[in-house]
């Protein structure tokens, strides 16, 4: 029930809600796991300027889980992250 909750905020642009939902969706908590899903929630949270979301974002484009596999753009979002 909680992932119910989570996704209205994420569906109303809430960041918090939206690296939640991601983590939810990588781990299959609550929701089905979904690499491609777990990876627009944290595009979406990371564009806000999310730092857990930047970093997670980064690693899913390191291993090339739900995103093209990139180590310039994983390092894009790392040094996003790292430079908050």
């Amino acid at each position: 029930e909680a992932a119910v909750w989570i996704r209205k905020a994420a569906d109303q642009g809430d960041a918090e809600a939206q690296h939640q939902l991601g983590c939810l969706c990588d781990e299959g908590q609550g929701v089905p796991q979904n690499f491609n899903e777990s990876s627009e929630w944290y595009r979406k949270a990371a564009d806000q300027g999310h730092i857990e979301a930047q970093y997670n974002l980064a690693i899913k484009y390191f291993h090339g889980e739900g995103v093209p596999q990139s180590y310039d753009e994983a390092l894009v979002w790392y040094r996003k992250a790292a430079d908050q």
